[in-house]
């Protein structure tokens, strides 16, 4: 077991993949690649040919994919370079691969500068017109998506593209409350600053943009880090930075959060989610919100920062809203990661139903972590995931729990050796997981101890950000038929990667520093044989989900591995759970659904977000844009008032020594998983 976690690491990580920036600006007037880079490019394209798990030649089909990666991270939303360009680089298309082999980056450096000199002439172009008297009356629309729009034909199009862009920043700040002055000086630092940014690119930027667009041509978790970002990779693998805990990445012109690191403030705090976007930073309790779009990542980053138990509250348009959708803010302590916190920790639910009192174990794993020292020294009191739920588990079968709930939400992975032996818990023994490598060799990973630790009933609560470990785990418990999964349907990531500095693969040592880079090795499959890749984990009884496969999660990425099968492992199935109490709790569920009122709100909360993300166009009319507003805040104000009316005085025994009342609780489906738990309980004695 001891060489899975040498081979095989599941990282927890969305690490950043889009531009980073410098803080030189190169001394000739166009960027132009250096020494250092070539020899990069070379070695980057030999690790990708010989060892990515992808069998792909860099030919003609794939540098057409690192040609599209490239023009899409440069300018994605399509508001920078006019058709003509596009058509003035179709020659490099098919060129990418071989160039790219030879150390070549002439093209890439090409149609970066060409971008750079349209984006100055855009910022040139908002500044002279962030005091324009737009007129709020009027009705027309902006496309804010336009990764599907055409590129525009010439500067007229792109004109009117950016003075509707303009004006609908001008309108969000006037819905606020801001006056024309404070608009004005808003909009003009904004574009100052970003005028700022673009200035500070240096070469190593766009070599570092240029080879991320070849790695993700192969896989999207297969990336190039330069020595200083690398360093950076590094230090946030180590869990020990200062701050909120969140990995930022540059989305277009926000700052995007792509992950939240288990123990960190962010995550703690509950209100921040993956792929939320930072509009805006304040410090303290009063300190005035400073606007951040069109920041680059890590001078937000930097504002974000800061010394530990200080102040910082975050404006963040969520996850999926259009721009000028309803911003929220949190209020955030500044922290170390806490180890403690992102250890598994427990709960007892006391919970009633049809006239039965129900104690209910739940068991949170925010992460899969082990203590390497410990693990390697061969004890067995070391920290780990398996070791702390094992402790968790005796201590709730002391307070004679009905049974137990493992809360998998937001679980990005982490040790592929604590998802087997934290499965061992609920398995009598057996393979949990197999893994092919490139050469198609397959290995089987078994749960070495015999029999369970915890015999009684359980299920597993996941959702799209359980991903990797995670799935591992809970495909598991449901190919053994051993509890029920529940929540949505998983994030899909089947893929193993390697980290390796680029020095690793040089008979001497260079003279230059040389980066990162993190490919991809090998797949997951489930004992039936299934990948977990773009499928991950289907659960048992499934919840409405704000968001798609399509969205968010493996499946929304195009270079994604593709998902296959093996043949099957041995294994035996256990008798917990049958498709009769499948279909009993799933009918149990689609009525609550139809009758609980915090689910039936949920539901036309997610049905809100979804048409809102299904817009493509967004008014620029005061009126037409106040009432969305208006209506916004009242039905959130309805929403609070009924949830008041309904918790009443139910709230008695919430601080009971001994658990939580159910009513106690926030969370909808946390409550509707326990009612499924019981559920599961009173079928199963009913099946005797």
């Amino acid at each position: 077991m001891k060489m899975i976690k040498k081979l095989l690491w599941l990282p927890m990580v969305i690490f950043f993949t889009g531009p980073t920036f410098g803080t030189e600006r190169d001394s000739t007037e166009y960027l132009q690649p250096t020494a250092a880079h070539i020899k990069e490019s070379k070695i980057i394209v030999q690790i990708l040919d010989y060892f990515h798990y992808r069998e792909t030649d860099l030919d003609d089909s794939l540098s057409s994919v690192i040609f599209n990666n490239f023009i899409e991270t440069l300018d994605g939303n399509k508001s920078y370079f006019l058709e003509s360009d596009i058509k003035s680089f179709e020659k490099y298309r098919y060129e990418l691969d071989n160039r790219s082999k030879e150390g070549d980056l002439i093209p890439a450096f090409y149609i970066f500068n060409i971008y750079k000199k349209r984006v100055d002439a855009r910022l040139e172009y908002a500044l002279a017109h962030v005091t324009d008297k737009f007129d709020f009356d009027k009705k027309e629309s902006l496309a804010f998506d336009r990764e599907k729009e055409p590129y525009a034909k010439n500067v007229a199009e792109l004109d009117e593209i950016w003075r509707k862009t303009i004006k609908n920043q001008a309108l969000q700040l006037k819905l606020s409350g801001s006056e024309y002055d404070k608009i004005v000086d808003v909009l003009t630092k904004r574009y100052e600053r970003f005028q700022s940014n673009v200035s500070k690119y240096n070469s190593n930027d766009v070599f570092e943009m240029f080879m991320n667009s070849v790695t993700e041509a192969f896989d999207p978790h297969t990336n190039y880090f330069t020595p200083l970002n690398a360093e950076d990779f590094q230090m946030q693998s180590s869990k020990s930075l200062e701050g909120i805990g969140a990995t930022l990445q540059q989305d277009n012109d926000f700052t995007k959060i792509t992950e939240l690191r288990p123990g960190g403030p962010a995550f703690l705090s509950g209100e921040i989610q993956a792929e939320d976007r930072v509009t805006g930073v304040a410090q303290g309790a009063d300190g005035e919100m400073i606007d951040v779009v069109g920041w680059r990542s890590d001078e937000v980053a930097g504002q974000i920062r800061g010394p530990k138990g200080t102040l910082v509250r975050l404006q963040l348009l969520p996850a999926g809203a259009s721009p000028g959708s309803e911003m929220k803010e949190v209020m955030l302590v500044r922290d170390k990661i806490k180890l403690d916190e992102s250890r598994a920790k427990s709960k007892v639910v006391k919970y009633t139903e049809g006239g039965i009192d129900y104690n209910f174990g739940i068991i949170t794993v925010p992460d899969f972590y082990l203590d390497p020292e410990g693990y390697d020294q061969g004890g067995e009191d070391y920290t780990s995931t398996t070791n702390d739920v094992r402790k968790i588990i005796k201590e709730l079968e002391a307070e004679n729990v009905d049974g137990i709930m493992l809360d998998l939400r937001n679980n990005g992975g982490g040790q592929l050796v604590e998802a087997i032996s934290l499965s061992g818990l609920f398995l009598p023994g057996g393979t949990v997981v197999q893994v092919k490598d490139s050469r198609a060799q397959i290995q089987k990973y078994d749960d070495e101890n015999k029999g369970m630790t915890y015999e009684g009933p359980m299920n597993v609560m996941i959702n799209r950000f359980s991903a990797s470990a995670s799935e591992i785990f809970a495909g598991a418990i449901q190919d053994y038929k051993r509890g029920v999964i529940v929540g949505e349907q998983s994030y899909g990531k089947g893929t193993v990667q390697n980290v390796r500095g680029l020095e690793d693969f040089l008979r001497q040592k260079s003279e230059d520093k040389l980066g990162l880079l993190k490919f991809t090795i090998a797949k997951f499959y489930r004992v039936t044989g299934s990948s977990t890749q773009h499928k991950g984990v289907t659960p048992d009884i499934e919840y409405p989900s704000v968001y798609s496969a399509d969205e968010f999660g493996e499946s929304s990425k195009p270079s994604a591995l593709p998902w296959d099968k093996i043949a099957s492992a041995d294994f035996k199935t256990l008798d917990y759970v049958d498709q009769n109490m499948l279909s009993m709790l799933e009918k149990r569920h689609k009525q609550r659904l139809k009758e609980d009122q915090t689910l039936i709100d949920l539901q036309e909360d997610i049905s809100e977000l979804r048409k809102n993300r299904a817009r493509k166009y967004i008014s620029l009319n005061y009126d037409e844009r106040k009432k969305e507003q208006d209506d916004f805040e009242k039905r959130k104000r309805d929403r609070e008032l009924k949830a008041t009316v309904r918790i009443g005085d139910s709230l008695d025994d919430a601080s009971s020594s001994n658990g939580r009342s159910l009513a106690d609780m926030k969370d909808a489906y946390l409550k509707e998983s326990i009612k499924l738990l019981a559920d599961q309980i009173v079928i199963k004695k009913k099946r005797g």
